[in-house]
């Protein structure tokens, strides 16, 4: 029996803001030690593969992620050892569509285990005997689905109440119960009959097109037409996006578990989080005295008469909890968030009224991810700006030009080939150059060790838009 592990990449981690953007969700964010989750949600699942699966030509785990999102993904899958086929999700349309292009992509009788890729479980071992214990279950067509026994009475989570035992182990199930109120959370806490919603699933991808077929019709029907057109391209698979722009965005759960009659459920005693908001992040810090945790670079952290205060420092200054009480402080270079605890699930609301003042912090980070390193915008002005760009070992920047804007490069650490104009040159630590206005250029790292520069741009224009492309190792246009 194998199974093949699909990571769901999607979401946009808003309730982790401002730590987490748009275009840095909360997956590629080392929460857990120097981890990320979706790091450890990938080594998690890679126990269940057998070693001559993960060293085939052929990827053995599969991430239907965001196109701006496929270089990240691909680090983080080269940080765990791992080949990771990619499906590219032209825009988001939530689980239902992404769970069907992966079934899609792979033999009908093939044995898919969905998972979230911002999940917190500790446990591996007992995660992976969870999912052998349902395997005979899925394999007999069954749709299942994992709950976690509860263990308060959270109205962060959905729940799923079980029913009588099935044929091949776990439960049937009852129904499923949205987000509860709070009194509503406490009674099918009490009642022992309810499992949180785990968000985990194990299918022959036959069962789940099967289901679709019956329940979503329309949302399989965009995605088969969206795959038969798909792009391959390495180990991306972009579906066509002019059709997949019309396919119905909706969960699994309302499109197909919902409503199916072979959905079962597997209970899981673990530990378990969707690590959904700051309380939680702040839950898996160890405590201190008088309730106090902290995250980050713990050093900078600082309680002085506070009790039952998270803070988060973001590594470039003190940050100080003078006698608060029951407060979330989350700091980073560009965004400050100060925040009752009681008001934790309440961050995208924050989120969306800064998308609406175009607030860019709001989207990026000051520290932008590109698949050739990073660029940290560390001072600007009306006709300035400086910027930190760190190039990975054998990696470079585009051959490119800007109309509006000259550059001078001055060499931190490393070795840096630079291509100006007609002029190949290599520099080393403390040399400089500069680039003029309308110049074709290139930056490059030959080296073994990550390259850093410092770049003075200066000019009437200094967006990210006024480049030219004329090479591109990452096919950007």
């Amino acid at each position: 029996m194998n199974i093949h592990p699909v990571i769901l990449c999607g979401g946009s981690g808003t309730r982790l803001w401002p730590l987490s953007r748009k275009a840095f969700p909360k997956q590629f964010i080392p929460l857990i030690g120097e981890k990320s989750l979706l790091q450890l949600t990938l080594e998690r699942v890679a126990t269940l593969v057998p070693a001559q699966a993960l060293a085939a030509q052929e990827p053995a785990i599969t991430c239907v992620a965001a196109e701006d999102h496929r270089f990240l993904v691909a680090d983080v899958a080269r940080q765990a050892g791992l080949k990771v086929r990619q499906i590219l999700e032209p825009q988001a349309k939530n689980t239902a569509a992404a769970m069907a292009l992966a079934a899609l992509s792979v033999p009908p009788e093939a044995l898919l285990l969905f998972c979230p890729a911002d999940h917190h479980i500790p446990d591996a071992d007992q995660f992976a005997a969870m999912v052998l214990a349902a395997s005979a279950a899925a394999q007999a067509g069954q749709l299942v689905t994992f709950g976690v026994s509860p263990s308060y009475p959270s109205t962060a989570y959905g729940y799923i109440q079980k029913s009588q035992a099935a044929s091949h182990g776990g439960f049937e199930v009852a129904r499923f119960v949205e987000k509860p109120n709070a009194s509503l959370a406490v009674e099918l806490l009490t009642s022992g009959q309810y499992l949180w919603n785990a968000g985990i699933f194990l299918m022959k991808a036959q069962s789940l097109l099967d289901a679709l077929a019956h329940h979503a019709p329309d949302i399989l029907a965009s995605c088969r037409a969206a795959m038969a057109d798909a792009q391959q391209d390495a180990l991306f698979t972009r579906p066509d996006a002019a059709v997949f722009a019309n396919c119905r965005s909706q969960s699994i759960d309302y499109a197909v578990m919902e409503h199916a009659r072979s959905v079962v459920v597997f209970p899981f005693a673990g530990i378990w989080s969707d690590v959904g908001s700051w309380n939680a992040v702040a839950d898996l810090a160890p405590s201190l005295p008088e309730g106090n945790r902290s995250g980050g670079d713990t050093a900078l952290a600082h309680h002085v008469k506070s009790a039952h205060t998270y803070i988060h420092a973001g590594g470039q200054r003190p940050v100080v909890a003078l006698g608060t009480s029951h407060l979330l402080i989350i700091d980073t270079p560009d965004a400050l968030l100060v925040a009752d605890a009681s008001h934790a699930e309440a961050v995208k609301e924050v989120v969306n009224k800064l998308e609406a003042l175009d607030a860019s912090q709001a989207v990026q980070h000051r520290r932008v991810a590109r698949p050739w390193g990073w660029y940290d915008s560390i001072d600007n002005g009306p006709r300035h700006q400086v910027k930190r760009i760190m190039v990975k070992p054998g990696a470079s920047l585009s051959l490119q030009m800007h109309h509006h804007r000259a550059e001078h490069w001055v060499v931190v650490s490393g070795t840096a080939e630079i291509t100006n104009g007609s002029k190949v040159m290599v520099l080393t630590e403390n040399q400089s150059t500069y680039i003029p206005l309308g110049e074709v250029h290139r930056l490059a790292n030959p080296g073994k060790v990550p390259l850093e520069i410092i770049e003075v741009q200066s000019g009437s224009y200094l967006g990210e838009d006024d480049i030219v492309r004329f090479e591109d190792t990452y096919g950007r246009g």
